[in-house]
């Protein structure tokens, strides 16, 4: 009906105002019949089932829908680039070489050596190293004590350390599950149970547990900005959660009962005691949240400037603000971790934290960098019914890809004049009014987060996405779809421990079997990678921006 419809014919400015009211009317009711049908069809659901009948099955038609449910932004902000086959040759370690030769016997007379054609082909050998330790085996009678010969590094009750490091990896880095691993051990000759590999990947791993807090605290080292998310983890049947964080060297990953904003900070403090200050910036953040100013002058009571444990933190409270409310509590606590944090001087303090805008990862930290391909998500989810407001979308959105283009080659070429121009392009693109009301809300909302969406004006260093963490948040699914959820904190630790290893590794370049056979057989090849980090980390100069300001 509206597919001619064309604004700029309409001379009266006053009916061309009322036909826009009356579309963006069109929108609303049809917005609010999609939700009406929607709870409908689920209370008659309800009823059905209800009288002992079934729902209405969801059957996937055979063709698309016309409207693309498919919120990614994956299409609309990458460009097509041709395909190129790239070698890889130089990554290949011959292992040996060996000359093939023509039979002799069925070359001509005249045949003559022309020099060898090489061809690489790679393989697998597998093969099992079952040995008998004849343990020497001394008896002393002064002293009453035996003395008998350990076995070699490596070897630990009945297997050694290829059995102990491909249990690892085969189950934190290649997703299998106990039963694959012990079918798999079965088939080349291996005789091992489900028991025997849980116990081989949770327990007597002191060491790895040193090294990923050692990894996450070079990771915090290595960078003043940091990216976060979190996703939904089971742990004996019981819902918590996975926090994230990562930059380009590390990822680790830490199980956490509740995701809320002092949560989070342990995290950050790599679980150190939580502590407390109360000083200019916790009052200020306090003001800012809207707590009174009667609560806030009663808490001029307690100790000023002092860092406090939580012991001492919560009886002051109980003290000075008894009946305080759960709320009002929350954001006191918050502040003062915040501010304790900042003032502290044992950890790298995040300067800036890259994520989705969750409400936990606010006022952590100076800094907080939105994530683009979030934001551009929220106008995937307009579905106009007026072909109008369709192709105003689509322009719109042309040019909110094109800016993030620009912001890309932004970076690479950082410059002050294109600093400027991006940012009075961005107040351009994002006060724009196009008539399509619901598109307007959703630009105004982006608007108000200008500060946060194009920091890499700032700081080039980093990126646009929260892509990063996102991949590490995908992996905790992946395996908690797998193998479901650990179920002892010893199972906890261990997850959170060998997925951090296994993707930083990864990172690194660090062939993840051959660093965790080299920790199991003490060979020391591979040096700790909180110095593989540490070295990076120079080469790299992830925070030159705050280095230089």
């Amino acid at each position: 009906m509206f597919d001619d419809l064309d604004r700029t014919s309409i001379a009266d400015e006053g009916v061309r105002e009322l036909i826009l009211r009356l579309l963006n009317l069109i929108e609303m009711l049809t917005a609010d019949l999609r939700t009406a049908q929607t709870e409908l069809q689920r209370l008659r659901d309800a009823i059905n089932r209800r009288k002992g009948e079934q729902g209405q099955p969801t059957i996937t038609p055979t063709t698309p829908p016309p409207v693309a449910l498919d919120h990614s932004s994956e299409q609309a902000r990458r460009h097509p680039v041709a395909w190129v086959k790239r070698g890889n040759r130089a990554q290949i370690t011959i292992n040996r070489t060996q000359d093939l030769v023509v039979d002799r016997a069925i070359l001509p007379s005249d045949a003559a050596f022309k020099g060898y054609e090489q061809v690489i082909v790679q393989d697998v050998v597998i093969q099992t190293d079952k040995v008998l330790f004849r343990k020497d085996k001394w008896s002393a009678r002064s002293t009453g004590q035996t003395y008998l010969a350990p076995l070699p590094q490596g070897y630990h009750g009945e297997y050694g350390p290829g059995i102990r490091a491909r249990a690892l990896v085969f189950y934190f880095a290649c997703q299998m599950t106990e039963p694959k691993i012990a079918d798999w051990f079965a088939h080349v000759g291996i005789s091992i149970s489900d028991g025997q590999i849980s116990n081989l990947r949770i327990k007597a791993h002191a060491p790895f547990h040193t090294e990923k807090a050692a990894v996450y605290a070079a990771g915090l080292r290595s960078s003043p900005w940091q990216h976060v998310d979190d996703t939904a983890t089971r742990v004996k049947g019981q819902n918590q959660h996975c926090q994230v964080v990562t930059n380009p060297l590390p990822t680790t990953f830490s199980t956490t009962p509740a995701k809320d904003r002092l949560t989070v900070l342990d995290v950050l403090c790599n679980g150190a005691p939580r502590t407390f200050r109360l000083n200019d910036e916790a009052f200020a953040y306090l003001a800012q949240a809207g707590v009174s100013g009667i609560t806030r002058q009663k808490l001029t009571a307690l100790p000023r400037d002092q860092t406090m444990d939580e012991a001492t933190m919560q009886h002051w409270l109980a003290t000075v603000l008894p009946t305080v409310g759960s709320q009002t509590r929350k954001w006191i606590l918050d502040a003062a971790a915040v501010a304790a944090d900042h003032a502290q001087t044992e950890w790298p303090v995040v300067q800036l934290l890259v994520g989705d805008g969750a409400p936990q990862f606010t006022w952590l930290t100076a800094e907080l960098a939105l994530c683009g391909v979030h934001e551009g998500r929220h106008y995937k989810t307009l579905i106009p019914t007026v072909p109008l407001h369709r192709q105003v979308l689509d322009t719109f959105m042309a040019d909110f890809w094109s800016y993030d283009d620009d912001l890309l080659a932004y970076r690479e070429h950082p410059t002050p004049a294109e600093r400027r121009r991006l940012w009075e392009a961005f107040d351009t693109l994002f006060s724009r009014k196009t008539g399509y009301w619901v598109l307007d809300e959703r630009i105004g909302l982006t608007c108000a987060k200008n500060a946060s969406l194009v920091l890499v004006l700032a700081h080039p260093e980093i990126p646009l996405h929260n892509n990063p963490a996102e991949l590490g948040a995908r992996q905790r699914v992946r395996k908690r779809v797998i193998s479901f959820g650990p179920r002892t904190p010893e199972g906890v630790q261990a997850w959170d421990t060998f997925m951090s290893l296994a993707a930083t590794t990864k990172q690194l370049g660090v062939s993840f079997y051959q660093y965790i056979h080299d920790r199991i057989a003490g060979t020391q090849q591979i040096p700790p990678l909180n110095e593989i980090i540490d070295e990076r980390a120079n080469e790299l100069d992830l925070g030159a921006s705050w280095t230089t300001a």
